[in-house]
């Protein structure tokens, strides 16, 4: 059986999910193979998409898509001078096809000199030509023809998901199969023949989808006035895909960066902006590779964004800029910083002196401060005169004139119970693209999460720190304080040694903590305190070198566990942490190791933050022997 192809990284995410090693995939549905063959531009529907997939397939069509599916693809143009056959000739539509087909082997007329396009294929006539695909010839096979086709056809798999008989007539449903099948099928040489056509397959052997469509897409182009007219299809018959989602023509908005890919009838949006100070460009201004704005250096994708950022274009050092990022987060296009919305919103999470170059070349120190945004990025902005601006302050960091105004953003009120799809919380809707941050106000620490994560929980007014609608009254940033623990580091405690006790009117007070996360080890004295704890797994605050708390986990004996969720021996599910790490407990040693390997034979123990309704997550397994 073929092996099913990557999901598209665009539009779905990933889950890991452990297989019996006897399991085997799927056949691909009828949606990933036109997927497939559309981003080869092997076969397409028509203006509006329209695959005609139970319509017979007739003898220049197929060869169309013979050629299409070659290593010749598209070197041959949609006319000749050349009539190839008399009932070919060369003002036939398929004409170019017939005559580059036949050159190359992969196709015969009939003995009387024709080719008889209009005939509908029949499954023998189909395999021969895929066969000729994979570098065979007539003369590799014995016997009247086509039993040697029709034997390698099956022994190759390529009859998957095909029931014809050896005469029968070929739908485009079946030739859509049929050269889906070739794409993994062995050449006469032994290589698969995608690897032929010079696309490339996962580590797993699979056709990669994600990269056949990379190479498909054309781009990009910034939606603007007009921006329709540089996309080379009708748009209003495209599916549309904005921020990694499903959308529509109408949700695009001014500043998305567009790819496209004319046979798949697909557009691709990315939203990514950000807005700061134009800091460095390298390796030099005359010739720009990436830029640093706000901080942090971003690759330029296209000469349009280079020649405006270089020593030719508008932008200059000093200057605020609006990046508008693309597919891979490279600069697709600059603008100046108020010319669209590049407001960030975050949280402070250092503030500090650094060094910068004004628009003359000048050399000066300003203090500055660093954001962590709802988007997961962190970026940098010096401000000027004395800053009152410390760690764990919310900001609002905005385009003004030439420099970025940072502010106090404005209050929010919002609360109420997230539902179970995470698509609001109480009666407020979520936007498809809001950007989630967990804060601490105390430190700055911070981490971007995702509405899935907050399913079922309920917010009070203090665990929202911040939320912001877009026009359509839905919540599209969010920050919030502390409410899943995710920001914290988890490990267990193997050591501990505590002193408080008074001796001649004086007060001992420290302590000593040896602990290991995800198998390193650590070691720390705390000074005139102490966290009160004993060895096991504990939750850890601040930095894991010099940790601000420490905090006993709770325990809950377990029955099963997986990536996603533990059963209790109580029978009850406990949802499990994404980061969460397995300990094989010997003698109160604690080996790093895996649930494959404990769940079998093992005792396991899960240690939690806090109970699931309020986000808490099973952070640490622990296995002992039975």
């Amino acid at each position: 059986m073929k092996k099913r192809i990557l999901p598209l990284l665009l539009t779905l995410s990933l889950t890991a999910s452990l297989l019996p090693a006897a399991w085997a995939a799927p056949a691909p549905s009828v949606d990933e193979m036109a997927q497939v063959l559309a981003a080869l531009d092997i076969m397409t529907g028509d203006e509006n998409g329209d695959l005609m997939l139970s319509r017979n397939v007739k003898r220049s069509e197929f060869t169309k898509l013979t050629i299409a599916a070659s290593p010749l693809g598209d070197s041959v143009g949609s006319s000749t001078s050349v009539s190839p056959y008399p009932d070919v000739p060369y003002t036939h539509w398929a004409a170019p096809y017939v005559e580059a087909a036949v050159a190359a082997g992969y196709v015969n007329g009939y003995l009387d000199g024709t080719f008889h396009p209009d005939e509908n294929i029949t499954l023998a006539m189909g395999v021969t030509m895929a066969v000729r695909l994979l570098g065979y010839q007539d003369s590799d096979f014995s016997g009247a023809w086509p039993s040697g086709q029709m034997t390698l056809y099956r022994n190759l798999d390529l009859d998957e998901g095909i029931s014809l008989g050896q005469n029968d007539n070929m739908t485009r449903l079946d030739a859509m199969r049929l050269f889906y099948n070739l794409l993994t099928a062995k050449t006469k040489a032994g290589q698969t023949y995608l690897l032929t056509l010079g696309h490339t397959l996962t580590p797993a052997g699979e056709i990669d989808l994600v990269a056949l469509v990379n190479s498909a897409m054309e781009g990009p182009v910034v939606q603007e006035t007009g921006w329709q007219s540089k996309v080379n299809f009708d748009v209003s018959t495209a599916k549309v895909y904005r921020a990694g989602k499903a959308s529509s023509l109408a949700a695009l908005q001014a500043g998305d960066v567009i790819y496209w890919s004319k046979p798949m009838r697909t557009l691709w949006a990315y939203t990514g902006k950000v807005t700061g100070l134009y800091q460095a460009v390298s390796p030099a201004a005359s010739t720009p590779s990436a830029v640093t704005v706000a901080g942090k250096t971003y690759p330029i994708e296209t000469a349009a964004a280079a020649y405006a950022l270089s020593n030719l274009g508008e932008f200059k050092v000093g200057d605020t800029v609006t990046l508008l990022l693309g597919r891979d987060g490279g600069v697709a296009a600059v603008t100046r910083g108020t010319a669209l919305n590049g407001t960030v919103y975050g949280v402070v999470s250092a503030v500090m002196d650094a060094p910068y170059t004004d628009s003359d070349g000048h050399s000066y120190t300003a203090k500055t401060v660093t954001v962590t945004a709802t988007d997961g990025n962190s970026y940098s902005y010096p401000v000027e005169g004395k800053s009152s601006w410390e760690a764990g302050d919310l900001v609002k960091v905005a385009a003004a004139g030439s420099t970025a105004q940072l502010s106090k953003p404005e209050s929010t009120s919002l609360s109420g119970k997230v539902n179970s799809s995470a698509t609001q919380i109480g009666s407020v809707k979520l936007a498809d693209d809001v950007e989630i941050l967990d804060v601490d106000t105390d430190t700055g620490a911070a981490v971007k999460i995702y509405p899935d994560r907050l399913a079922g929980m309920t917010l009070s007014s203090s665990d929202v720190k911040f939320a912001r609608k877009n026009s359509a009254g839905e919540v599209d940033a969010l920050i919030l304080a502390d409410v899943t623990g995710d920001l914290w580091s988890y490990g267990v405690l193997t050591d501990v040694t505590e002193t408080d006790s008074s001796y001649a009117g004086m007060w001992t007070l420290y302590g000593t903590y040896q602990y290991t996360v995800n198998g390193t080890p650590y070691f720390y004295t705390y000074q005139n305190g102490i966290f009160n704890l004993k060895p096991g797994p504990v939750k850890i605050e601040g930095s894991l070198q010099v940790p601000a708390k420490m905090e006993a986990l709770k325990s809950v004996k377990l029955t099963s566990a997986d990536a996603q969720s533990a059963l209790t021996a109580q029978g009850e599910t406990f949802p499990v942490w994404s980061g969460v790490t397995v300990y094989l407990q010997e003698d109160g040693d604690y080996r790093l190791t895996s649930l494959e390997r404990v769940n079998v034979g093992y005792t396991l123990t899960g240690w939690y933050d806090r109970d699931a309704a309020s986000g808490g997550r099973i952070r640490i397994i622990t296995a002992r022997a039975q």
